[in-house]
């Protein structure tokens, strides 16, 4: 049932969750127009934007796999991710940056959701593999 990833896709997901990561850091971390609470603020969204992808696509894969997850946690997960992006974008909206400063913001967030998703299933697709052979 398993597949195990290719060292490409793994390496690409790797790259693609750190520098997502990275540069939302960087540009919080260099950022001489943010109040440090609003650098928080990114920040926590950024750390549980992450949990909450990575606590969907296990829950996802699961009900796949016939894993029981229960309609709450599942739910819970979806709720937190989408609340993430939404808490997010109005961060965003209302913040006295530069576009092209809100638009890095968006797409490193982006791409760091996408690469912990990526990350997580190579993840648990290698396991898998492991266990079958």
């Amino acid at each position: 049932m398993y597949q195990k990833p290719s060292a490409a896709f793994i390496g690409a997901s790797w790259v693609a969750l750190g520098a997502g990561m990275i540069g939302f850091l960087v540009g919080l971390w260099r950022s001489d127009t943010m109040l440090l609470n609003e650098k928080g603020y990114y920040f926590t969204v950024l750390m549980y934007g992450l949990f909450s992808v990575v606590s969907v696509q296990k829950s996802v894969r699961d009900r796949l796999e016939g894993i029981p997850v229960t309609d709450i946690y599942y739910g819970l997960a979806w709720f937190s991710t989408i609340l993430t992006i939404v808490l997010l974008a109005v961060g965003l909206f209302n913040a006295t940056l530069l576009p092209s400063e809100k638009g890095f913001y968006a797409f490193a967030f982006l791409l760091s959701l996408f690469g912990a998703i990526t990350v997580q299933k190579n993840t648990r697709d290698s396991q898998g593999a492991e266990k079958k052979d």
